[in-house]
């Protein structure tokens, strides 16, 4: 049932509620929480559907600020409010309410949308597209126990995760976060059927995509190891390689469904890693309205420590033999021999290039050096007799 009004009130969208409840014969409401969904006309109808879908887990009442764009003066000095009210099969399992605004009621959407909460229930606000800097400064976003962005419709996602890191407060999240979960789960599956220590990671996937620098954080700060990010063609994320003590680990995900878990001393197994929609994630994050600890200490450990982490192994790798020799022998599945030999290999060249190489270099520079002296000692005595 759709329910259409035109410059319309607050108190007139609740008597239409009310109405269609009474008309599809449920006026009892049932609904958990209040979902804020704040977007654009372009992006309204998909975010909608999403929202409608994540309603079978969890009915709640949809609210869907539209802010219209005012095209003449005449225009933004006018203020107008639209409102579309579908409840029943229209609406999913709740209601929903697709407010418009026009003029200068744009800048007073907490107003509008303040009487439309359920009382004494959750409210999560959600932009799917032109999230702001700050989501808990923004009027909307201060009302809510929950707010979710989506770095990934940002024009500069990777820039977007800073802003993110740091205007952080306990309640944010992001979609791109939410992708990963499968990948974190799998990940964290694998190390715990293995007694080994992780040295090394390489995370693979498409560019300007945030879920990539969002797992490769997680990683280096739960596992603190050198964390690498290579690009691939995609889809999303692709790839994710451990090199550990006893072999490598790796999570290959090529064509985006279907991914392969590889163990050293294990047979690979195919493991169901598909790509989810948005209706998956949102009903995803609707389960929890508590604050994400875990994201919190991901995002915050920035990505620019992941851009300085590989030039670091590498200098290190360069200065001393011995972890790439430990590493080689423990791809070839022979952790003990390689860590028996690698030490003593690495100590051979590390003593010669300290005191071998430059004993010779020293010598060469010290005998010119005296016999120059010597000379100079010769000549001196003989000038002074000739002017004497």
């Amino acid at each position: 049932m759709k329910i259409d009004l035109t410059d319309t009130t607050a108190g007139e969208i609740n008597k239409a509620l009310v109405q269609g409840r009474r008309a599809i014969g449920t006026p009892a409401v049932g609904m958990v929480l209040t979902l804020v969904i704040v977007t654009d006309e372009e992006n309204a109808y998909d975010a909608l559907k999403a929202a409608n879908d994540a309603s079978r887990e969890h009915p709640s009442r949809t609210l869907v600020v539209v802010k219209r764009v005012s095209r003449t003066p005449r225009d933004r000095t006018s203020s107008r409010l639209d409102a579309e009210v579908r409840v029943g099969a229209d609406a999913g399992t709740g209601e929903t309410v697709v407010l418009r605004l026009y003029g200068e009621v744009v800048g007073q959407a907490d107003s509008v949308v303040l009487p439309l909460l359920l009382p004494d229930a959750p409210v999560v606000v959600w932009w799917p597209v032109n999230a702001p800097l700050d989501p808990a400064k923004d009027p909307l976003g201060a009302l809510a126990q929950r707010r979710v962005t989506d770095t990934y419709a940002a024009e500069e996602p990777v820039r977007e995760l800073t802003a993110r890191a740091a205007a952080y407060t306990p309640g944010d999240t992001d979609l791109s976060w939410t992708r990963i979960t499968p990948w974190r789960s799998m990940l964290a599956a694998a190390l715990d059927q293995v007694t080994c220590k992780v040295q090394a990671v390489e995370v693979e996937g498409e560019e300007f995509n945030p879920s990539c620098e969002l797992l490769a954080m997680w990683l280096a700060d739960r596992l603190d190891v050198p964390v690498r990010l290579s690009p691939s063609a995609g889809p999303g994320l692709t790839a994710v390689r451990m090199d550990t003590t006893c072999g490598p680990i790796t999570l290959d995900r090529a064509d985006g469904s279907l991914a392969t878990l590889s163990i050293e001393g294990q047979p690979a197994r195919a493991v169901a890693l598909k790509r989810r929609d948005t209706a998956e994630l949102i009903a995803e994050e609707l389960r929890r309205l508590d604050p994400d600890d875990t994201y919190a200490s991901a995002l915050r450990y920035g990505v620019d420590r992941l851009d300085t982490v590989p030039r670091q192994a590498a200098g290190e790798s360069s200065g001393s033999s011995g972890s790439s020799g430990s590493s080689g022998s423990s791809r070839e599945g022979t952790p003990d021999a390689g860590a028996s030999e690698g030490p003593a290999k690495a100590e051979a060249p590390a003593q010669g290039a300290a005191v071998a190489e430059p004993e010779p270099v020293e010598q060469a520079a010290k005998v010119p050096a005296k016999k120059a002296a010597a000379r100079t000692a010769k000549k001196a005595p003989s000038r002074k007799a000739t002017a004497k």
